[in-house]
């Protein structure tokens, strides 16, 4: 069976249809991995930016516990001294 001109045409079509299909491909593979390396340095940034916050909220944590010891020792103090100045008249 011998191949017509119709089935030939028909082919060649298909064929330069995969081409382009392959073109589309390829093209998008590079947007792809544009974005891909995009991602990645995006990825880093955060992951940077991320620890520095855990380091700001871990100082922010030290800072209140210095705080509420101290509003412990002032409280204190000052019970002391209302003890002192009731018992001396003060």
């Amino acid at each position: 069976m011998e191949p017509t001109d119709v089935t030939i045409e028909v082919l060649k079509g298909i064929r330069d249809e995969l081409r382009g299909t392959n073109a589309r491909l390829d093209a998008t593979n590079v947007r792809l991995d544009t974005t891909n390396v995009r991602l990645e340095r995006m990825e880093h940034r955060l992951a940077t930016e991320l620890a520095a916050v855990v380091g700001a909220v871990h100082e922010v944590r030290d800072l209140l516990r210095e705080d509420r010891q101290l509003r412990d020792r002032v409280a204190d103090h000052e019970r002391r001294l209302t003890a002192v100045e009731t018992r001396f008249g003060g």
